[in-house]
């Protein structure tokens, strides 16, 4: 792994608790800001180098949404950046620890997924010197909070980062707003401060979002979601119907008294497109369907096409009965995250990786009202004129993601590269 000169910045969070630095004595160092802009892997190397300068035989914690996340976006940069400074790290996958060794000292780092509430229990009991958070405004108070009433050991400290999310988030009120009086540091970083993107890659990582994303991921800014989803959808974000695809998937958002919406997508050069759509509204027809008969506007969407695979929003089990029952598809449990799932029909939308057929009329329409709720103290969209939206982005966190796993906002780290 090769690494261009430090930024000013850089090196300030790689030795702020070294000794002589007038930061020395801070119990918590918090970096925020955009995306690629260099603070991931530097408070990585920055946390492993102060545990063994202060501690030897002892346990640490490493943590983030989701272990798989925390492995991608982290450790797979992190190991080898040790291993070239002369560290030994030996990765003990079903313990999810990482033991490294620096000559003859050596300390355990285990990893902890902190997706939702119950994800406390999981670090109970444990007695650490040190905690490092990777994207810790996407954790839970409760489980951010269990894993620092583990740092009972003399001396230990905490490691945040994370990019912007609402200012009502309680990581935003409780430790940045109150930095001094938790007595962390506090830096806030741009993509100014990675000399490793170019000027080329900063103005490509801009295109890619806007709105909200684009203030919270580019700009650094801590600002409440307002306005449209999608603003930047528009009639020129639109195209008709390619010729013979090369395969088949379908997305559904399965409703009885709310709309129905499924999509069929094809794949044609790297591309996938949204073909065609059944979109059927109860409350408008004043006639309930049911599972069968939705099905059955299944298989005429699919038009005897040798369908991949048909991803099915999780909670709808009586439908995805149904299909299986048939046994002519082949079902996925859609991952159902809003929030991250808008970021990613967001970014793959304006990479090209999928595009909207004029002939989806609902869908088209949806865009141009699917709108964030004015309710400034959480991100949520307002529940209407969102059947289109949600089966979209179950289709890009389900299957795209299977498919093409190269995502901005959860890119793979690239080599000289800090994130």
């Amino acid at each position: 792994m090769e690494f261009k000169e430090f930024s000013k910045k850089q090196m300030q969070a790689l030795s702020w608790w070294c000794p002589k630095s007038p930061h020395e004595n801070k119990d918590a160092i918090i970096c925020d800001g955009a995306v690629r802009s260099g603070k991931t892997l530097c408070l990585g190397i920055s946390f492993v180098a102060w545990a063994f300068f202060n501690f030897q035989n002892s346990s640490f914690a490493i943590c983030g949404k989701t272990i798989r996340s925390l492995k991608r976006n982290l450790v797979t940069t992190l190991l080898p950046a040790l291993k070239e400074a002369g560290f030994k790290c030996e990765m003990k996958s079903a313990e999810n620890r990482i033991d490294i060794y620096l000559g003859k000292i050596y300390n355990r780092f285990y990893l902890f997924g902190g997706k939702d509430e119950s994800s406390a229990a999981l670090i109970q009991g444990i007695t650490l010197s040190g905690v490092l958070f990777d994207e810790v405004a996407l954790m839970p108070r409760s489980f951010v909070e269990q894993a620092l009433a583990r740092c009972s050991v003399k001396g230990s400290k905490f490691w945040f980062n994370c990019n912007p999310e609402n200012p009502m988030h309680w990581f935003y009120c409780e430790w940045i707003k109150k930095s001094d009086s938790k007595n962390a540091l506090y830096m806030h970083f741009t993509m100014e401060d990675n000399p490793s993107l170019s000027a080329e890659i900063r103005a490509r990582y801009g295109k890619l979002y806007s709105g909200t994303f684009y203030e919270r991921f580019i700009l650094g800014k801590w600002v409440a979601a307002q306005g449209l989803v999608y603003p930047f959808m528009n009639d020129s974000m639109l195209c008709d119907v390619p010729c013979e695809c090369e395969s088949y998937a379908v997305s559904c958002d399965y409703g009885t008294v709310n709309p129905s919406s499924f999509g069929l997508w094809g794949l044609k050069n790297g591309i996938w497109y949204r073909i065609d759509e059944y979109y059927y509204n109860s409350r408008l027809t004043g006639i309930q369907r049911t599972d069968e008969e939705h099905y059955d506007e299944l298989e005429k969407l699919c038009g005897g096409r040798k369908i991949e695979s048909i991803t099915v929003d999780p909670s709808a089990a009586s439908f995805i009965e149904v299909i299986n029952r048939h046994g002519k598809y082949s079902v996925i449990p859609a991952d159902n995250d809003v929030l991250d799932g808008i970021r990613r029909v967001s970014v793959a939308l304006k990479q090209g990786d999928i595009k909207i057929c004029r002939i989806c009329k609902d869908t088209v329409r949806e865009f141009g009202l699917y709108r964030w709720n004015d309710d400034r103290s959480r991100d949520a969209p307002i529940k209407e004129n969102d059947h289109a939206m949600d089966d979209i982005r179950y289709f890009v966190t389900t299957i795209l993601q299977r498919e093409n796993s190269f995502f901005a906002i959860a890119a793979e780290r690239g080599k000289g590269e800090l994130c």
